[in-house]
C-alpha cells in the first residue's frame, strides 16, 4: 500500500471558482492557501481577503461552516510564492486566457515542490498547450482538473491528462478527488471544452435553435427541459442565467475557434439573442437581467422578437405533460416523434440532435459512453445520461429514426451516424462495461482502490447490476422497510416509505432490526438505497398515517403510537450492539431524533438536520428535546447548564436546520466524534466499518444515568425572552406557546434547579405537550396546511 496524502493545497486565483474550490478543500479539512495578484490599494492581500469575505455571502453556501473562512491562508504572487514549496497540490483557476495562464506559470514553476501535482481548472483550453514551456519533469505532473460551479455541490470533476502526464499522478488525484473532496471523477480527452461542456453547451445551442424554429418562448422551453425531463429544474435558459451569459459566450467561442472541422460547426454560432444580451451587459443573475429579469416580485422573460421583457410563466401543453409522464421510455419517445404538437416536435428534435452529436463525437472526446453519461448527470444535473436515454428508448428504433431525419435534412448536420451504431447492438452499456469505439469493445469500470469504498457505484441503464434496493440477503421485507446484509457481520435497515417517513411499519421494523442485530450481528446500520441520489435520511413522522387514527379516535388514539416511537428509539440507543445512522440529505423532526439516538452517526457533508416540528405547530416528541437536555448537562460538566441549553432551545424553537453536516456539528446535532463523509457513495462502507470497529473494540451501550436539569428557574429565564419576542411582533402567540412548551421540556419541567430526572421523565413531558398541541386549532391549521401545500403555515 502506498498512501497519497494531500497535506496542503494552493489555489491560484481568488475569483468565483478559485475561492470556492479553496472553500471546499477547507470543508474537507485540507489546509489551503489562496493566491491572487497584489492589490493596488489597501492591504496587499486585499483581493484574496475580499474574496474570502464574499464566500460568507454566497448562496448556496460554499463553506459548510462560515466560521472556517478565517482558516484560508491568504497570499499574493509578489511576496508569497515560497509558500508553494509546502503544497502537494496546486490548482490554477485564473481567467480563461492562455497568455495570462502562461505568464503565471513562469512565475510559479520554480517554486513548485518536486513531487507536487500541478493542475489547471480551465473549463476548455488545451491542457497540452497550457503545459508548453514546462520542463519534462513538471509536464509529467501537470493535468487538467475541471470543477463545476458551484464546486461544493456539483459532483463532477473532469480529469484531463496530456500525452506526458504520468498515469500514477492521475490515479492519485482521482483518489483524493473521490474520497477527500467527494467528487465523481470522469477522465476526459484533451479536446475543446472536454466532455460535459462540449455536450452540454451543444445541447443548449440545439435547444435555442429548435426553440426559435418551433416558436417557443424561453419560459416554455425551461418548463419543458427542466424537471419534466429529469434535468435541473431551472431548465435551459434559467441555468444559463445562473452560470453567466458571458461564461456561456466564452465556452461557445472556444468551440467556434477550435472546432472548425466539426460537422456541427454551423451550430456553434452564438445565438443572436444571446449575443445581444451580452452586448447590453445583461449577463444573467449576476447583473440582475439576462433571459429573465426580476421586477419587484415578478419574474419577467425576454421576448426574442422585440428584445423587451414581458410577463413570464409560460408552461408546457397538457398533451406534452401527459406524454412525458408515461413511464415507458419506448412509448414516450415514439409519442414525441409522432405528435404534431410543436412542443412535442421540439423535444424530439433536441433528443435527436443530442443522440446524433454524441454518436459522432464519442470517439474523439471520451474513452467510452459511460464517461459521457456521467459527465452530463454529474455536471449538468441530468438524472439519466443521453446514451442511457437512447438505450432505454430502444437503441435500434431510435437509430433508425435519427438516420431518417438526417437523410431528410431535418438534423443539424448531414454527417451520417457511425457504423458501430448499426452493428446489431441494443445499447452501449452492459454488465461487462460500456462501449469504446477506439477499443471496439466494452470497457469495464475503473478498479482503482478508492472505488472499493463504494458499496454501490453510480448505476447505469443497461448494466443490470444489483443496487442497494435489491442486493444482499434479505432477512425481512414489507412495504415499509427492508432488513438485509451482505455476509459481512453488519445488518442494514433501509426504509422504503416516501421520504423515509416514520410510521407504524418503520417503528416495527426498527424494533425487529435491533432484536435481530443483537442476536446475530456485530452492529446495525440505518441506510437507505437512495442516499447517494438526493434521497432523505428521514423527513420525520408520517403525519399522513396519523390522520385516520386522529379522525376516528382523536388524540387518545395517537398517544400509543408516539409512546411506541419513543420506546423504539430508546431500545436502539441502549441496544447491545452499536447502531450507526448513515445520514444523507434531510434528517428532519423524527428523522433527526432517530439519528440522535444512534450510537454513532456517519453523515454525508450534504446533510440537513434539525428539529422542525414547530413548523406544523408541534414540538419534538421522539426524544429530541430529551437528548438536548441530556447533552447540555453533559457539556456543562457542573457549570451553568442554561448557557449550554440556549442554542439547543433556539434551534428547536425556531426549526433551525443545518446547511451541512459541518454546521450540524456546531449546532450539536452531530457529536465531535461523528464522522463526516464527503462522497455519499462511500456512506454505507464507512458506516459498516464504524459499526464493526465499535463492536470489535468491546462496545457497551451507555449506562442509564440521572440528568440534572435547570427546572422552573430556567423556564422563567427563557420565557422572559419569548415575551419580548412576542410583544415585539417577532413571533405569533402560537409560536410563543410552542416556545414555552419547548422550554418546559428542555428545562425538565416545574422542578427545582439542579433536580435529577431520568430520560423517561423528559419523554413523558414531550409526549404530554405533543398531545395537548394536537388538540389545538392553530396546530391543526398548520398540519393541514403542510399536508395540502407542503409549505408551513404561519399563524
Amino acid at each position: 500500500m502506498s498512501n497519497f496524502i494531500v497535506k496542503k493545497v494552493a489555489v491560484l486565483g481568488a475569483g468565483v471558482m478559485g475561492a470556492q474550490i479553496a472553500a471546499h478543500c477547507l470543508n474537507a479539512h485540507v489546509p489551503v492557501i489562496l493566491f491572487d495578484l497584489p492589490a493596488k490599494e489597501g492591504p496587499k492581500n486585499g483581493i484574496v481577503l475580499r474574496a474570502i469575505e464574499n464566500l460568507k455571502k454566497l448562496s448556496p453556501a460554499p463553506l459548510g461552516n462560515k466560521d472556517d473562512a478565517a482558516l484560508i491562508e491568504v497570499a499574493n504572487y509578489e511576496d508569497n510564492l515560497a509558500l508553494l514549496a509546502d503544497c502537494d497540490l496546486i490548482i490554477e483557476a485564473i481567467a480563461e486566457r492562455m497568455d495570462w495562464k502562461h505568464d503565471l506559470y513562469k512565475k510559479v514553476a520554480p517554486h513548485i515542490a518536486p513531487n507536487a501535482i500541478f493542475a489547471s481548472n480551465t473549463s476548455g483550453l488545451s491542457i497540452t498547450a497550457l503545459s508548453e514551456g514546462f520542463d519534462a519533469e513538471l509536464k509529467a505532473r501537470f493535468c487538467g482538473v475541471h470543477f463545476f460551479n458551484p464546486p461544493r455541490y456539483m459532483h463532477l470533476v473532469e480529469l484531463i491528462p496530456t500525452a506526458t502526464t504520468r498515469p500514477e499522478i492521475l490515479d492519485q488525484l482521482e483518489g483524493f478527488l473521490a474520497t477527500t473532496l467527494g467528487k465523481g471523477v470522469v477522465r476526459a480527452k484533451d479536446t475543446p471544452n472536454f466532455i460535459a461542456n462540449r455536450v452540454g453547451v451543444f445541447g443548449i445551442l440545439s435547444t435555442a435553435h429548435q426553440a426559435e424554429k418551433f416558436g417557443l418562448s424561453v419560459d416554455v422551453v425551461d418548463d419543458l427541459t427542466g424537471a419534466k425531463l429529469g434535468r435541473a429544474k431551472s431548465g435551459t435558459f434559467r441555468t444559463a442565467d445562473v452560470v453567466g451569459l458571458d461564461t456561456m459566450g466564452h465556452v461557445i467561442k472556444t468551440m467556434q475557434d477550435s472546432l472548425k472541422d466539426d460537422p456541427f460547426f454551423g451550430v456553434y454560432a452564438t445565438p443572436p439573442l444571446l449575443a445581444k444580451l451580452i452586448e447590453q451587459g445583461a449577463l444573467g443573475q449576476k447583473t440582475g437581467a439576462g433571459f429573465y429579469k426580476k421586477v419587484g416580485k415578478d419574474i419577467q422573460r425576454i421576448d426574442a422578437a422585440t428584445g423587451e421583457y414581458v410577463t413570464g410563466g409560460g408552461k408546457a401543453d397538457e398533451l406534452v405533460v401527459r406524454i412525458l409522464k408515461d413511464k415507458d421510455p419506448v412509448k414516450r419517445m415514439k409519442a414525441l416523434r409522432e405528435s404534431t404538437n410543436p412542443q412535442a416536435q421540439f423535444l424530439w428534435s433536441i433528443f435527436r440532435d443530442a443522440f446524433h452529436y454524441i454518436a459522432i463525437h464519442l470517439d474523439a472526446i471520451a474513452d467510452n459512453a459511460r464517461d459521457i453519461d456521467f459527465a452530463m448527470r454529474w455536471g449538468f444535473g441530468w438524472s439519466v445520461g443521453p446514451f442511457e436515454i437512447w438505450q432505454a428508448a430502444g437503441w435500434q428504433q431510435i437509430a433508425g429514426w435519427v438516420k431518417e431525419d438526417i437523410d431528410a435534412g431535418k438534423a443539424l448536420c448531414n454527417a451520417p451516424l457511425p457504423a458501430w451504431v448499426f452493428d446489431g447492438r441494443n445499447g452501449v452499456h452492459s454488465a461487462d462495461g460500456s462501449y469504446s469505439p477506439a477499443r471496439q469493445g466494452n470497457v469495464a469500470r475503473s478498479d482503482l482502490a478508492v472505488y472499493q469504498r463504494q458499496t454501490f457505484r453510480a448505476p447505469l441503464v443497461g448494466e443490470g447490476v444489483a443496487d442497494g434496493a435489491t442486493a444482499g440477503t434479505t432477512v425481512f421485507e414489507d412495504e415499509s422497510v427492508r432488513l438485509w446484509h451482505q455476509n459481512d457481520e453488519v445488518l442494514i435497515l433501509s426504509f422504503k416509505t416516501k421520504m423515509h417517513v416514520i410510521g407504524p411499519g418503520v417503528i416495527a421494523g426498527l424494533n425487529m432490526a435491533v432484536a435481530e442485530a443483537e442476536k446475530n450481528f456485530k452492529g446495525l446500520v440505518l441506510w437507505h438505497a437512495d442516499a447517494a441520489n438526493g434521497g432523505a435520511f428521514s423527513a420525520g413522522a408520517d403525519l399522513q398515517s396519523m390522520l385516520p387514527l386522529f379522525m376516528s379516535g382523536g388524540v387518545k388514539a395517537i398517544e400509543p403510537m408516539v409512546a411506541q416511537l419513543q420506546q423504539a428509539f430508546m431500545a436502539m440507543k441502549y441496544a447491545g450492539v452499536p447502531v450507526v445512522a448513515a445520514v444523507a440529505g434531510l434528517a428532519l423532526g423524527g428523522g433527526c431524533e432517530l439519528a440522535l439516538h444512534a450510537a454513532k452517526r456517519v453523515a454525508s457533508l450534504e446533510s440537513y438536520i434539525g428539529l422542525v416540528e414547530v413548523g406544523v405547530g408541534l414540538i419534538p416528541a421522539g426524544g429530541g428535546l430529551k437528548e438536548a437536555a441530556l447533552r447540555a448537562a453533559h457539556d456543562a460538566g457542573g457549570n451553568d447548564i442554561l448557557q449550554f441549553l440556549k442554542s439547543s432551545f433556539l434551534n428547536a424553537a425556531t426549526a433551525n436546520v443545518s446547511k451541512s453536516a459541518l454546521e450540524a456539528k456546531k449546532m450539536g446535532y452531530l457529536k465531535s466524534s461523528d464522522v463526516i463523509v464527503f462522497n455519499a457513495y462511500e456512506l454505507l462502507h464507512v458506516a459498516k466499518v464504524e459499526a464493526r470497529a465499535m463492536f470489535d473494540a468491546g462496545y457497551r451501550a451507555p449506562l442509564k444515568a440521572l440528568i440534572p436539569v435547570v427546572g422552573r428557574n430556567g423556564i422563567a429565564t427563557i420565557m422572559a425572552q419569548l415575551v419580548n419576542m412576542r410583544d415585539g411582533g417577532f413571533i405569533s402567540a402560537h409560536d410563543y406557546k410552542l416556545g414555552c412548551m419547548v422550554a418546559d421540556v428542555v428545562c425538565g419541567g416545574e422542578v427545582e434547579e439542579g433536580s435529577l430526572v431520568n430520560e423517561q421523565w423528559l419523554l413523558d413531558l414531550e409526549r404530554k405537550a405533543f398531545m395537548e398541541l394536537l388538540n389545538h386549532p392553530k396546530t391543526q391549521e398548520r398540519i393541514m396546511g403542510m399536508l395540502q401545500t407542503g409549505k408551513p403555515v404561519r399563524n
